[in-house]
């Protein structure tokens, strides 16, 4: 007996959609973003998440104009990177994950921190004007404000939502109230993760939902 079930991608999710947009108080979500914001349920199957995201005024304009401009999408993690939609972005846009060169161990060592935070390290000089996008590690998003605070080039704009217990509320608290005033899309607490990082930029990337 066959499994009766739906098989037609689209029709899933254009139905995904409307279920999120019937189910998600989107009230407080700017035009601008809401695309973004339902991206972000869909890639994690909460609509309450809506209620933990903070984002800066500036934010999906700038992200918008920096893929327009061919920016590159600086990624914290292989699974961000895998789950960007080469097709979707405007510009033929390089996407950058720097955990697996050969350098980033060594860095690790010297610096005293995780390869994660390390590979942010080789981002400098890609980061003006990129758009950055951390779903996995704190100790990335702290050390991108840290170096960006010391001199290092300012991405266009950053989505900040690295998962865990350990660090990821308070990395992404820093983003927020950092006085570096970056342009900022994040998901207070320890909610995040790369599947949410990479549907940021995929909703950003291309206005057809």
């Amino acid at each position: 007996m066959k499994t009766e079930y739906e098989r037609d991608g689209s029709a899933i999710y254009r139905e995904s959609f409307a279920t999120i947009r019937r189910e998600a108080d989107l009230s407080g979500v700017p035009p601008e973003l809401e695309r973004v914001a339902v991206r972000m349920i869909h890639a994690c199957g909460m609509t309450d998440l809506v209620a933990d995201l903070a984002w800066s005024p500036g934010f999906a304009e700038r992200a918008e104009d920096a893929l327009r401009a061919g920016a590159p999408v600086l990624c914290d993690s292989s699974m961000v990177a895998a789950g960007i939609t080469r097709s979707r972005l405007p510009s033929a846009n390089d996407v950058l994950c720097t955990l697996r060169d050969p350098r980033t161990p060594r860095l690790a060592v010297d610096l005293g921190t995780t390869r994660t935070a390390a590979s942010v390290e080789l981002w400098r000089d890609r980061l003006d004007g990129a758009l950055v996008a951390v779903g996995n590690a704190p100790t990335a998003l702290f050390h991108l404000l840290d170096i960006v605070a010391a001199g290092a080039p300012r991405p266009a704009a950053v989505i900040g939502v690295p998962v865990g217990f350990v660090g990821a509320a308070e990395s992404k608290a820093a983003l927020a109230a950092s006085p570096l005033r970056l342009e900022f899309l994040t998901v207070r607490g320890r909610r995040g993760g790369s599947a949410i990082a990479s549907a940021a930029v995929n909703a950003l990337a291309s206005r057809a939902e």
